[in-house]
């Protein structure tokens, strides 16, 4: 089966720049190229990026702008922002909005591949996330990635039911313990059954088995 490409979020106004980094870009990665702050925010917030390539000049919402607001969403993936502005001072405002890491234009495209290699090398190092099937779920943020690349925010509770049935997908858990381990004293059993629909609702079907007479555990994902 052929593996799925690395999705890259391309956020640069500069026509003749973004051709030029699309044509390097597509054969590793599976480019979106916005144009403007705004087409990026929206997109972060829509869809799942392994990384991040955004100019800090842009339109609308600038590039550092760009940066703190999908940090403020709680989104990790790593950033590498653009720009022509070499300045130490520019360096630092960009690295304190969120950005992983900073090239200073003119770059070597070679250079520009290596940066991005080792921004996601650091980040499956230190980012906790579990795959469910063709799922990807990331617990410290309470987000599901969908197979399409949707994002799918969760409640407190939501998150703590699927991250205890991730924690353990071959085993069953009655009401009872998920009942202790994720709601309150004084909820009732039901409460579970709401909690599972609203997680499948959010997610599919499949993502939460019923076992008969004995309780839940994580489904089998596609």
């Amino acid at each position: 089966m052929e593996m799925r490409r690395p999705a890259l979020l391309l956020v640069e106004d500069d026509r003749e720049i973004a051709g030029m980094l699309e044509e390097v870009l597509v054969e590793l990665y599976d480019v979106d190229h916005v144009v403007d702050g705004e087409q990026g925010l929206a997109l972060a917030l829509r869809r799942h990026f392994n990384v991040m390539v955004i100019d800090r000049r842009l339109p609308g919402i600038d590039g550092v702008a760009l940066i703190q607001a999908i940090r403020r969403a709680n989104i990790t993936t790593p950033v590498l922002m653009l720009t022509a502005l070499g300045t130490l001072d520019d360096k630092v405002s960009g690295l304190d909005a969120g950005a992983n890491d900073y090239l200073v234009k003119p770059f070597e495209f070679d250079e520009l591949l290596a940066r991005l290699r080792a921004l996601r090398r650091a980040f499956t190092a230190e980012g906790r996330r579990r795959y469910l099937g063709e799922w990807i779920y990331t617990p410290d943020n309470k987000t599901v990635y969908s197979p399409t690349g949707a994002r799918i925010l969760l409640t407190d509770a939501e998150n703590a039911l699927l991250e205890l049935l991730s924690a353990s997908p071959e085993r069953v858990f009655s009401r009872g313990e998920i009942l202790d381990a994720v709601f309150r004293s004084e909820d009732s059993p039901g409460t579970v059954d709401t909690y599972v629909h609203y997680l499948r609702r959010k997610t599919s079907r499949d993502m939460v088995e019923t076992v008969r007479a004995q309780g839940y555990r994580l489904g089998d994902q596609p």
